[in-house]
């Protein structure tokens, strides 16, 4: 005795989902108005890879101490430059980010054409520090043309716009704009964006339509359930590319920067759903499948 049924249409390519009729229905209106993200002009990488974290990601205590050890106001100058403020996966969160006080040594290896490889002797300090742990950086399998340089990265003067992070694997999606020239670590990834409007896309990729269409639709999971949020999945997300609600989710969503209210993020959701056009019951449903995902 069938008890329970629903037809589902599988004839294209796409990987076969079993939903339900509501499913398909927000499933559709969210592909029919949006543009998968591939067909934006955005550009994703993942953040950096040091290769041995302990000698190369530093407390502001041991940034203040290489300072401090600088010989003259020139040294001390350009080390300061060459320390960089750093993000880990852990400490993002949807519309921000709480920074941990760690910064990175960016000895970078170079980007051809564009940037000369950082040559550690002209930064004593840094490479006082980091010769003490001299066994350890080199045999390390990620570093650069030295033991003292870090792994090539093409993308390194990405860092330095302004861009959409998120960590790679966790239990919620959480998405936020950073616009101050921090740099990532390699359990993030980084998205730029040719057609600005990064707010807008930080509002999209956090309702509760676009964690559902991930979370049902394409994103993979780990053995414990979290999500795997890479490249690949961000890539396919239909997102609208100018709804004339765009403009005013810019405005709720520098207005979210500055305090992360309730009503604001409400009035974030009812205009995403209206740019998809859900109904009432679609509304409902995500709303649910949202509380369930981050009660």
């Amino acid at each position: 005795m069938q008890q329970q049924g629903v037809e589902c249409d599988f004839t294209d390519s796409d990987s076969w989902v079993i939903l339900s009729p509501i499913e398909q229905s927000i499933k559709r209106k969210i592909e029919a108005v949006g543009t998968p993200l591939k067909d934006w002009d955005i550009n994703i990488y993942r953040g950096v890879l040091t290769g041995y974290n302990d000698a190369f990601i530093i407390s502001t205590e041991k940034r203040d101490e290489i300072l401090a050890n600088c010989q003259n106001e020139e040294e001390r100058k350009k080390t300061a430059e060459l320390i960089r403020p750093i993000l880990r996966g852990r400490d993002i969160k949807r519309y921000g980010y709480e920074w941990a006080d760690l910064w990175i040594i960016n000895t970078h290896n170079g980007v051809k054409g564009k940037l000369p490889r950082i040559d550690v002797n002209e930064y004593p300090a840094i490479k006082a520090h980091l010769d003490q742990y001299w066994d350890k950086i080199s045999k390390r399998a990620d570093k650069g043309e030295t033991p003292y340089n870090l792994r090539n990265c093409a993308y390194m003067e990405d860092f330095n716009k302004p861009k959409i992070i998120w960590k790679i694997i966790g239990n919620r999606l959480g998405f936020a704009l950073e616009n101050k020239n921090m740099i990532l670590n390699n359990a993030c990834y980084i998205l730029t964006c040719g057609d600005g409007g990064l707010e807008y896309l930080e509002a999209m990729l956090n309702s509760n339509a676009i964690l559902w269409y991930s979370f049902v639709t394409n994103m993979n999971k780990t053995g414990v359930g979290d999500m795997q949020v890479g490249a690949q999945n961000i890539n396919i997300l239909p997102i609208p590319k100018n709804p004339k609600e765009k403009q005013i989710l810019c405005e709720y969503v520098n207005a979210i920067h500055n305090n992360i209210d309730q009503i604001i993020m409400n009035k974030i959701e009812s205009l995403v759903c209206k740019i998809f056009d859900f109904s009432e019951v679609e509304q409902q449903y995500l709303l649910q499948f949202s509380r369930n995902i981050y009660q």
